[in-house]
């Protein structure tokens, strides 16, 4: 655990700021965490998205996925999500964006990843200025159907090898 000091008018603020393994507890925290965030990243969805994607994350997602959780005293305030090498999810609370924690979850993931993907839908600026910001780059652009929404394919990392051909 670390401590953050900051100084305001004379007055020193510790802040206890960690970031470790998601357990089951976390898991109202998480979905309100991801709910808020994606009602601003990915506002061209539908309410039913929604719905059917937070039972999906609790049921589907979470039980096979590598998620750590950033808690700043005691409250989960960010979290990302790992099936291997690609990133499911990432979301920072809204009240709490700007403020280097997706960057630090990101660090990491990338700590036990040679490398990272994901996708990103092309209407979500938010998502899509952060992960350039960060470095990764386009490798396809592709329609994800079940919402009907275009996304790109973003990679972090060292470049495979072309099929059939060196790298």
């Amino acid at each position: 655990m670390e401590n953050l000091t900051g100084h305001w008018g004379g007055r020193v603020a510790l802040r206890n700021v960690t970031i470790r393994p998601y357990t089951e507890d976390d898991l109202g925290e998480l979905l309100d965490v991801w709910y808020r965030a994606s009602l601003i990243a990915h506002s061209f969805l539908s309410e039913e998205f929604f719905e059917t994607e937070r039972r999906e994350i609790a049921e589907r997602w979470l039980p096979v996925a590598e998620t750590a959780v950033y808690e700043i005293d005691g409250r989960v305030v960010g979290f990302v999500a790992l099936i291997g090498n690609e990133v499911g999810a990432i979301f920072v609370d809204p009240d709490y964006q700007g403020r280097g924690i997706g960057r630090a979850l990101m660090d990491a993931a990338l700590e036990s990843c040679p490398y990272l993907e994901l996708d990103v839908f092309e209407a979500n600026s938010i998502g899509r200025r952060f992960y350039a910001a960060y470095g990764f780059t386009m490798v396809d652009r592709h329609m994800n159907e079940s919402v009907g929404q275009p996304e790109f394919r973003l990679r972090l990392g060292p470049l495979l090898p072309r099929e059939g051909g060196a790298a």
